[in-house]
């Protein structure tokens, strides 16, 4: 029996060999390997049923392993390649895998699926390490910034509680500093620094606000030692003698001085008046602009370096008397000038500024309804100034206005005193006699020139003049009460009361 189950395990091995590699149909048709093989099935006799049957331990590879991670759980990672497989016997009634290749590699289409999913791991990779960096990138961008940041905030903090620089004094020579309108303490320490008077402006805005004069300060010129200490510049800019270049110009003021007939007292001119104003220092080190040097100034023909408007430069040019041809183009008021400057600079900035001031009134619109160019209509409140109280002045003006539209003479005694050394109010016959380009009783019309400063009062009558019939007027009395009329003979009594009050007596 020992050598029948021996054969039958021969056989066996012989079919499944033949089975396995693929044989020729017959093999696997009968139970013998040909046909002349004696077939000794039929009178085999076994104690046994069964028959050995081969397994193998090992999955096979087509067989998912539930204990290996999957694909998902690898994105981040190159797989791993699989091990070399292991030999196994056969399996009975089951199919073997698909052969591998001589690497032991997976077949081509895992290989491919493979692939696919690990280029996909590798592109999310480089993704993630493209945000990191663009993390970091932004993160430092945001370091560096605080940094300067907070340097800056140090550097200033540093500045803020650092000592500003001061001279130590004793000073130097007396500079012109300038306060315009609205300084505040900052701004004229800026200028303090600028003419070289404190060494910081951090030093003299400390000594300013700790100053309470300083609120009383105006705008002007001010006269201050340069090189000094902060303390000393404050102290010197509320002094009481410290502001220079400060004019001001009484309403019916002329340029030239003249003097009272009865009195002999003299009756400072504007340009007087600006010399005094000008100077700066005291005793032998004081410097002032002369009288003379500003009438030589004056009269200029270059009217643009003298700041003379655009609307008066052809009447100007005209004037018969150099000397006199600034004449009411610097106006009545309160004027600031910078005293070390030149004399034709001065008076540039002082006829500038009345330009301005006029032109405010409304004077260059004003030739609507009086005919008048705006020299004319400033020369005529020249005569308005000269000739009348404030109360009464557009009254006269409406006098001025009825004579020149009838073509009668102005006859004012002020346009006869204007050309006189010595003046009253009262004129000779010999006066009213003389020929001048300003003599309105020798003339028609305007004078050549405006006689005095306007107030900005008369200026205003004189664009604005009162609605009525006059031709006349006089004073009668030392308390200024005058008297209009239309009828020459009415005219002719009320000449007789103020004569008879003494106003008109000479004192010639």
């Amino acid at each position: 029996m020992t050598d029948r189950w021996a054969r039958a395990e021969e056989r066996y091995k012989q079919r499944e060999a033949e089975r396995r590699y693929q044989r020729d149909d017959r093999a696997w048709g009968g139970h013998g390997t040909s046909q002349d093989e004696p077939d000794d099935w039929d009178d085999y006799e076994d104690d046994t049923n069964v028959i050995p049957r081969y397994t193998d331990d090992e999955p096979r590879y087509d067989e998912p392993r539930y204990d290996e991670p999957s694909y998902e759980d690898l994105e981040d990672e190159e797989p791993e390649p699989p091990p070399p497989p292991r030999a196994r016997g056969p399996r009975v009634g089951r199919q073997e895998p698909p052969e591998r290749g001589r690497s032991g590699r997976r077949p081509p289409a895992k290989r491919s699926q493979r692939g696919k999913r690990s280029r996909a791991a590798a592109r999310k990779a480089e993704e993630r390490k493209k945000r990191r960096r663009t993390l970091w990138l932004v993160a430092g961008f945001f370091i560096v910034v605080l940094i300067g940041a907070v340097g800056f905030a140090s550097m200033k903090f540093a500045r803020s509680v650092a000592i500003p620089e001061d001279y130590a004094g004793p000073g130097g020579p007396l500079v012109v500093v300038q306060v315009h309108p609205g300084d505040t303490a900052k701004e004229i320490a800026s200028s303090m620094v600028d003419k070289d008077v404190v060494k910081s402006s951090g030093a003299f805005y400390e000594a300013a606000v700790r100053n309470s004069g300083m609120n009383a300060v105006q705008p002007g010129f001010y006269a201050i030692p340069s090189q000094v200490p902060a303390l000393d510049a404050v102290t010197a800019l509320l002094g009481k003698n410290s502001r220079v270049g400060n004019v001001v110009v009484s309403e019916g003021r002329l340029l030239h001085d003249q003097h009272d007939v009865n009195t002999g007292a003299r009756k400072e001119g504007i340009y007087t008046k600006i010399a005094a104003a000008s100077c700066i220092g005291a005793a032998t080190a004081k410097k002032c602009v002369t009288y003379e040097q500003l009438a030589a100034a004056g009269a200029d023909a270059d009217l643009g370096a003298l700041g003379v408007p655009s609307w008066a430069q052809a009447r100007v040019k005209a004037v018969p008397d150099r000397a006199r041809q600034l004449e009411g183009l610097i106006a009545a008021g309160t004027w600031d000038f910078d005293p070390s400057a030149s004399p034709q600079q001065i008076l540039k900035q002082l006829v500038s500024a009345s330009a301005t001031s006029y032109e405010s009134t409304g004077l260059l619109q004003s030739g609507a309804t009086t005919k008048l160019s705006p020299y004319e209509t400033l020369i005529a409140a020249s005569l308005v100034e000269r000739e009348a109280l404030p109360q009464d002045m557009p009254k006269v003006a409406r006098v001025i206005m009825n004579r020149l539209e009838v073509g009668q003479q102005l006859e004012f005694d002020s346009t006869v005193n204007y050309a006189l050394d010595q003046t009253e109010v009262a004129t000779t016959d010999s006066d009213r006699a003389t020929r001048t380009p300003w003599n309105t009783y020798a003339m028609a019309g305007l004078p050549a020139t405006p006689i005095a400063a306007p107030s900005l009062n008369a200026l205003r009558a004189m664009e604005n003049p009162e609605p009525g019939p006059w031709l006349y007027f006089v004073t009668i009395d030392m308390k200024g009460t005058t008297l209009f009329t239309q009828s020459y003979s009415e005219h002719l009594r009320n000449i007789e009361k103020a004569e008879d009050s003494g106003i008109l007596d000479s004192g010639r």
